[in-house]
């Protein structure tokens, strides 16, 4: 699946901007949160869609089936 690869580009360009803000000695640390919050929430979401996409993957729904998914995830 193509998006899949989408999804880990997407994932490590995400840490590098994270690495970033974290080395960056010029921002202060309320700074950093405020600048990292909106980018470790997108993260989350990747990661989940990316578990879901993989499970989907290796499980696919038989024709004209529900695909289950919401049995697979655990919410957090």
């Amino acid at each position: 699946m193509k998006s899949i690869e989408h999804i880990n580009n997407a994932l490590a360009d995400l840490d590098k901007e994270v690495e970033n803000i974290l080395m960056d000695w010029s921002i202060n640390l309320t700074e950093k949160d405020n600048l990292m919050l909106p980018l470790l929430q997108q993260k989350k979401v990747l990661k989940q869609t990316l578990e879901d996409l993989t499970y989907l993957k290796e499980n696919p729904p038989t024709p004209n089936q529900p695909c289950g998914i919401s049995k697979y995830r655990e919410d957090s």
